[in-house]
């Protein structure tokens, strides 16, 4: 699990990766807002994932 601080204040994002087997879970959590969203692929590209479930959370931002 991580923390990953945006440019501006409230712009945190917790990131947690849950592994079942051969793949990876995602969750990234906008802390101001609380909304989460969740990504799942492969456990061999976690770095990949991650940056899945955050730009999920932007578009999920933008649409709010």
């Amino acid at each position: 699990m991580g923390l990953i601080r945006g440019p501006g204040d409230g712009d945190e994002i917790i990131v947690e990766f849950t592994r079942t087997g051969a793949w990876l879970k995602c969750a990234a959590v906008h802390v101001a807002t609380g909304l989460e969203v969740s990504a799942v692929g492969p456990a061999a590209e976690p770095r990949a994932l991650e940056r899945v479930a955050i730009a999920k959370l932007k578009r999920a931002l933008l649409s709010r």
